[in-house]
């Protein structure tokens, strides 16, 4: 079967997004017998959804795998899903969509690795069982997007001292709330985890915004800040295993 891969990514004006989609693009065409492997947008800017299809659907193949590609079950997940879903009536060709890189233990892996990485590059020896960790996700309106932050934090539970969650903007807790909870338990080290998949305007920007006074303003002794998800093999395999999963189903 001559299959395709698409990714509906939620979509960012900053080019380090667009170049790490292009890496992630490529590494799963180099890993999987794929036709092609590519992307598009939800919004915010071009390629959208509607011309991302047609370029699959321009493609000589038999099936079209659809990774909505999102850490959060949300609305946007769903909007990304029915903004595709819809041209499946005009072609021969068969959609599957898998999930999104959601409820997976590969995210909790992947926070693990940014916090190690973090300790690290900052020469930090101190066993795990000692250092508190704060994960900052972008927020959402849909409910899904807190079980969803929850399992991760519930997941490192068992490895770190303490390990708490807030969100950039919409719920909350939001930063300020979240490095005030953190100064309570008086860490030795607390690690900041930037819980994004690209490098666009809110991990560039936005979190800085508020992170920063909230931490001048606390009495933290040190704290480190994890790089975001990006381009890490972990999360191509969990892509690969995403789609693998509807393909086997279908």
């Amino acid at each position: 079967m001559r299959r395709g891969l698409l990714l509906i990514d939620r979509g960012s004006r900053e080019k380090e997004a667009k170049e790490e989609l292009d890496l992630i693009c490529k590494k799963i065409q180099e890993k999987r017998n794929y036709v092609f492997s590519n992307y598009c947008f939800l919004e915010v800017i071009p390629p959208y959804i509607e011309e991302g299809i047609k370029k699959c659907l321009s493609n000589e193949i038999d099936s079209l795998t659809i990774v909505p590609y999102f850490l959060y079950p949300g609305k946007k997940v769903k909007a990304a899903v029915n903004g595709a879903i819809k041209f499946q009536k005009d072609t021969d060709v068969k959609f599957v969509i898998s999930k999104p890189m959601s409820m997976h233990k590969t995210m909790i892996d992947l926070v693990d690795d940014r916090v190690s990485s973090a300790l690290a590059k900052n020469n930090m020896t101190i066993p795990k069982n000692e250092v508190d960790v704060l994960i900052i996700g972008h927020g959402s309106k849909d409910p899904n997007a807190q079980l969803s932050i929850k399992y991760v934090v519930n997941g490192l539970q068992n490895t770190y001292r303490n390990v708490d969650h807030c969100f950039l903007e919409i719920e909350e807790p939001n930063i300020q709330q979240g490095i005030d909870k953190c100064q309570n338990n008086n860490p030795k080290v607390l690690v900041v985890v930037f819980y994004f998949l690209h490098k666009g305007a809110h991990v560039k920007r936005d979190i800085f915004e508020d992170l920063n006074p909230a931490v001048e303003k606390s009495s933290l002794k040190k704290v480190l800040i994890t790089e975001h998800i990006g381009t890490d093999n972990k999360i191509i395999d969990l892509i690969i295993e995403r789609a693998r999963e509807v393909e086997n189903a279908n």
